[in-house]
């Protein structure tokens, strides 16, 4: 038996190969075997500060793990029954246990192969931007493009976006292609638009938008405009970059304390590249994955269109790699200020954000879904999204009735108390931002005070009884759950300004949202969410409490380790 005390839990090592035993894999070493027939755990959590979430069982101080689930959870004299001479021991010695996060809107397989290949412009200045990328057209072959994303307008120290000239001033001589972190906006340089054959007398094409300035393009492009410009950059990246860029955000995402994500949208080669990190033992968190519908967004619709053809539905996989939904876009960006909404922008009066989908794609959208046995989530940041959606879910249960459907309304960030009613009643489930009121906080003006207090609504959520779902949509939000625990109860901004106030909500709550509320968007509340006997043994163990930390502190509470059916990803 080995014990691991905090003093020493920075330094150990090697318990993903002592306690893990993978679906179809037999234990490898005698002590694994002797846990095995004789009922021993393969690893214990003793004195621990236990959060469960399991409303039967809410505190704990210890539990065990067999076979990559929780195989029991009380006291400690309740659990050191189950200690064996093979049994991986850790003292949590009064630290914060929690059930394993859960993001339940993301884009690891997207975010990790633009960390690997393009220029990142998390950057505070425009000068900065263009230093870097100059620098890396200065090792581009010619006429190869130049790409940058994390790009955000509204934290430049300028005081103004970066635009096509300054661009041009930096590579005059290769296409340039700026992604916004939202991922709904970009910036481009002349050379780029000249490819694309896009000129200041190009018209807005319907869903889109070039922005002009004196009749002249500023270089930002929104929505569908963005097409023509991104079919001409080459999007291939081989097999191995593409495992490679799941290792990195993996690291990265495991760090944070998560365990599962829905990632929102793919293509075939996101679900190839998961399989391949599954078999080769370095995928980090379980994935939920919702295929991309429609022909504009991060994938094409044919890994959704084979999976019809195969008459394979939403849930089909194992515990690591699952079929999820199929995912739509019906408005624009809360983060860009362009989503739909029925009232116009602060300071536009004419701007009401801008619809991607007619109501009647819409209602097709959901009805092929429907048939064909999958779960849909929409994109409907906006008020007039949301309705359009709601439109047609309710629709959907009038002509092809669903016991429990759980339609999913991706980010639902504007609403009111008749889309509340709504969401309740068709059973809906949101997954609004966590993180946007706290990182974004310099965009929230161009929305209003009024109606912040209906926006990333968590508090009217639950008091609607409605089970709304923890969501970074990484990039455009940070992923880190302690920063978004702490915008959800503070509705602070890093600044120290408060956007709707009325929206606060508790740890406890906020907990809830990051964890079994998660799981239940995905139909797996019954395997994961909650640290219950029985259930995946996905959890993490923090450095202090967040519901005793100032709550103005919470996103500076370590995650100690993270650990996904009883093998640790990440240890701080």
């Amino acid at each position: 038996m080995s014990e691991v005390s905090r003093r020493d839990f920075m330094a150990l090592s090697g318990l993903a190969a002592g306690g893990a035993v993978w679906a179809g894999c037999t234990p490898t070493n005698n002590d694994q075997a002797d846990t095995a027939s004789s009922g021993k755990a393969d690893q214990v959590v003793t004195n621990g500060n236990i959060y469960t979430i399991d409303d039967t069982a809410p505190r704990s101080q210890a539990f065990a793990v067999k076979n990559g689930r929780f195989f029991a959870v009380g006291s400690n004299s309740d659990i050191n029954n189950l200690i064996g001479p093979g049994t991986q021991v850790i003292d949590a010695t009064g630290m914060t246990v929690v059930p394993g996060f859960i993001d339940a809107h993301n884009h690891p397989f997207y975010s990790g192969t633009k960390h690997l290949k393009q220029v990142n412009l998390d950057i505070r200045t425009i000068e900065g931007i263009k230093s870097a990328l100059a620098e890396r057209a200065q090792n581009t072959p010619p006429g190869q493009w130049v790409e940058g994303f994390l790009y955000d307008d509204t934290k430049l120290e300028d005081g103004r976006p970066i635009t096509r000239a300054d661009i041009d001033a930096a590579v005059p001589d290769h296409p340039v292609s700026i992604t916004h972190r939202g991922g709904h906006t970009g910036v481009y340089n002349s050379r780029a638009f000249a490819l694309a054959g896009i000129t200041s007398d190009t018209p807005d094409p319907e869903g889109g938008k070039f922005y002009k300035e004196n009749g002249e393009l500023t270089g930002r492009v929104a929505e569908k405009a963005k097409d023509p410009l991104e079919s001409l950059i080459p999007s291939g990246t081989t097999r191995e970059e593409r495992a490679e860029s799941i290792r990195l955000i993996g690291g990265l995402m495991a760090k944070a304390g998560l365990t599962s994500i829905h990632e929102t949208g793919g293509g075939t080669e996101n679900l190839v590249a998961y399989q391949d990190a599954q078999e080769s033992g370095e995928l980090h968190f379980r994935i939920y994955l919702f295929s991309s519908g429609g022909t504009s967004g991060i994938a094409g619709p044919q890994l959704f269109d084979g999976l019809k053809q195969a008459g394979i539905r939403s849930g089909f996989g194992d515990e690591w790699v699952k079929i999820g939904g199929v995912k739509y876009g019906a408005d624009g960006s809360a983060s860009e200020r362009t989503m739909a909404m029925s009232t116009p922008y602060v300071g536009r009066p004419r701007d009401y954000g801008i619809l991607t989908m007619s109501q009647d794609e819409i209602y097709a959208a959901v009805e092929d879904a429907v048939r064909h046995g999958f779960q849909i989530g929409i994109h409907a940041n906006g008020d007039l999204a949301i309705e359009m959606c709601l439109n047609a879910f309710e629709r959907s249960q009038a002509n092809m009735p669903q016991a429990d459907p759980r339609f999913r309304l991706e980010h639902c960030s504007l609403v009111n108390d008749d889309l509340l009613r709504r969401i309740k009643d068709v059973g809906a489930i949101p997954t609004p931002f966590y993180t946007y009121v706290h990182y974004h906080g310099n965009k929230w003006g161009e929305y209003g005070a009024d109606k912040m207090e209906w926006m990333f609504a968590h508090r009217r959520f639950l008091d609607y009884d409605i089970p709304v779902a923890g969501a970074s949509d990484y990039p455009p939000g940070p992923f880190e759950v302690m920063m978004g625990i702490q915008s959800m109860v503070t509705r602070t901004d890093m600044q120290g300004r408060e956007w709707g106030a009325s929206q606060k909500i508790s740890v406890q709550e906020a907990l809830r949202i990051c964890t079994i509320n998660g799981a239940r968007a995905a139909f797996e509340e019954g395997s994961k969410g909650s640290i219950t006997a029985g259930k995946l043994a996905d959890y993490v163990i923090l450095s202090d409490d967040p519901h005793t930390t100032d709550p103005f502190a919470i996103k500076e509470i370590q995650v100690i380790r993270t650990v996904v059916g009883g093998r640790t990803t990440h240890e701080a």
